[in-house]
């Protein structure tokens, strides 16, 4: 079964197209403001 990429992320829910680039490079589906808020505040 294929799923289709789409670029919504799933912390914020917004659309982004950042978030198909993270996912292959880290594994998640979000977005480059919430991988950086995630880097810094990691709680």
């Amino acid at each position: 079964m294929i799923e289709e990429l789409d670029c919504i992320c799933e912390e914020c829910k917004k659309k982004d197209e950042s978030v198909s680039q993270n996912l292959l490079m880290y594994g998640y589906k979000i977005c480059d403001s919430c991988n950086i808020s995630k880097t810094i505040f990691p709680i």
